[in-house]
């Protein structure tokens, strides 16, 4: 999944321009909203929305926006809305399979935009389980990488239940079972390695290869995705080369 893994690096260091920061921040947002209401508005007694703030900071989101976000999830202010998740499923050009995550308070909505975009593509929405079954939740713990050698983080992380540990360029990925996610940044804490960042992703068991017109097109297709308000994360199963990723 190395060429997954990387392209989603790329793609959060080019969320610059401020439409796509915009939408970045929408996101986190929601989050934070959705978050606070689960399992209530204490960061400190809610690691979920612990996390979920961190990374709207991190993200630069104002301070007034994560906290106003924050009241009304816990309900302390009013105009939470009814955010529910959804997945879509779908194929892209070439027959890729997407994995696509909602997060909205309008299914109708959501379902035309998910279907618009994946027609206007050379996609289509495919039957509920006819591409889950490819995909695992997995648990994602980003380090930076400094001086640090891969064996360093295996030794950390073993024993705690990491599965693997890839090399992104800058940073090393340790990806576990998202069960084991919570012990493998703690095993890193408690090694004083400094976790980057942590997050949930899907990986599949059957990748497709792309090459560079391939990947263009899913990339064309993942971005009109993303256009919609409503789509969190795209997860697919495309595989792309260092030298195909250098080109995108």
């Amino acid at each position: 999944m190395a060429g997954h893994s990387k392209w989603a690096t790329t793609k959060h260091k080019k969320a610059a321009n401020d439409a796509k920061r915009g939408k970045e921040f929408a996101k986190l947002i929601k989050n934070i909203e959705v978050a606070a209401r689960t399992g209530g508005g204490d960061p400190a007694s809610n690691p979920t929305l612990d996390d979920m703030i961190r990374k709207a900071k991190k993200a630069s989101v104002p301070n007034d926006n994560i906290e106003r976000a924050r009241k009304r999830g816990s309900g302390e202010e009013a105009g939470g809305a009814d955010w529910q998740t959804i997945f879509y499923e779908g194929y892209g050009p070439n027959g890729v399979a997407m994995l696509i995550e909602c997060l909205t308070d309008n299914r109708n909505r959501a379902a035309t935009e998910v279907r618009t975009a994946l027609t206007k593509n050379n996609g289509n929405l495919a039957e509920s389980g006819s591409v889950s079954y490819m995909f695992t939740r997995k648990g994602i713990a980003l380090v930076k990488k400094g001086e640090l050698e891969e064996d360093d983080i295996l030794m950390a992380v073993l024993d705690a239940g990491a599965e693997e540990v890839n090399d992104l360029g800058e940073q090393f990925e340790v990806v576990s079972d998202s069960g084991d996610a919570t012990a493998v940044k703690q095993a890193l804490i408690d090694a004083d390695i400094e976790v980057d960042d942590t997050d949930t992703d899907f990986r599949a068991s059957v990748l497709v290869p792309l090459e560079l017109d391939g990947a263009k097109k899913i990339i064309k297709l993942i971005d009109a995705l993303e256009d919609s308000d409503d789509v969190q994360n795209v997860y697919t199963n495309m595989d792309v080369s260092d030298e195909v990723l250098a080109k995108l």
